[in-house]
């Protein structure tokens, strides 16, 4: 036999538990004793079987009824969810952004940045990116990101950007992988040494070089965490940001050869956006947000000499 059970009636299961009587809950919900008790017998009479044991002062629940009263209430969460829901759409908030993050930007304060800002804007969702070199450029020239965070050349009028900290490049080998003092590196020298690179995941990748030595070996990663490992194992050598490498140094893991040939390098993390587009409501407000970021999630990183 069909049953056509509404929401209104579960919600009055759910007050009438809550509350212990017809009478209390009819004060919370706003309705009449007659109308409550009409909408329990015909909850009980279209499942079939009995919820609330009426032989006491209070009405109390019935093993049988406690269980569904626990799958009526996921199903109450669900349906005030989805409500939520239309709402934030009806009221023109993007159900997704995307936010590609670059091969060179810390990852701890900026997943720490998004964190908190999703928390507090829960019906949209984040599609998260990581990508390397001139990736994140092309997908937010090409419409198909919302924000990246990474470095942006300074004039490129495709984009609007953000400064949010200063990264340092630094090149670095694991002691004993050369012949030569450190400080003593040339580019010829260097030059019979396997260089480790990042490999660009642009489709159309840009035409330029970082830090390349011409007719040097590579060896070839998809990301600075792997090539860390590779130059720790002695594998490679090559340039890599300061905040991962800096205890490293410290430490003797690893040993910068900067010098007045190979003197590193430096670029400004930014959070950029495409350039004359109108954002939305939650794309504006995370524009605000990178804005105004804690001072300390972005402090500036101590590096060795």
């Amino acid at each position: 036999m069909p049953r056509a059970m509404t929401l209104t009636q579960l919600r009055v299961l759910d007050a009438v538990a809550a509350e212990g009587s017809l009478q209390a809950a009819a004060a919370r919900l706003g309705r009449t004793h007659p109308t409550l008790h009409t909408a329990i017998a015909n909850i009980e009479r279209e499942i079939g079987f009995t919820l609330f044991d009426r032989s006491g002062y209070r009405l109390t629940l019935t093993p049988a009824g406690a269980a569904f009263l626990a799958r009526a209430q996921r199903v109450l969460v669900e349906v005030d969810g989805l409500l939520v829901y239309a709402d934030h759409v009806a009221a023109g908030d993007e159900i997704e952004l995307t936010v590609v993050i670059g091969d060179l930007t810390p990852l701890p304060p900026m997943l720490e940045l998004l964190k908190d800002f999703f928390a507090g804007h829960p019906q949209t969702r984040l599609n998260l990116r990581f990508e390397t070199l001139s990736a994140p450029w092309e997908l937010l020239e090409n419409g198909r990101a919302d924000l990246i965070l990474h470095h942006v050349e300074q004039g490129d009028t495709r984009f609007e950007t953000l400064p949010l900290r200063r990264v340092k490049l630094i090149p670095v080998v694991a002691p004993g992988f050369l012949t030569f003092p450190a400080q003593a590196a040339t580019v010829e020298r260097m030059r019979d040494f396997t260089q480790c690179v990042i490999r660009d995941s642009a489709v159309m990748p840009a035409d330029r070089e970082y830090f390349m030595i011409d007719g040097a070996r590579t060896c070839t990663v998809t990301d600075q965490i792997m090539k860390r490992e590779v130059i720790l194992q002695g594998l490679g050598w090559g340039h890599m940001p300061d905040y991962l490498v800096a205890e490293d140094i410290r430490q003797g893991r690893l040993q910068s050869i900067a010098n007045s040939v190979f003197r590193g390098g430096s670029v400004d993390i930014v959070a950029a956006r495409k350039a004359g587009n109108t954002p939305g409501p939650i794309a504006a407000a995370l524009w605000s947000a990178m804005a105004r970021p804690p001072s300390q999630l972005f402090a500036q990183v101590d590096t060795p000499a």
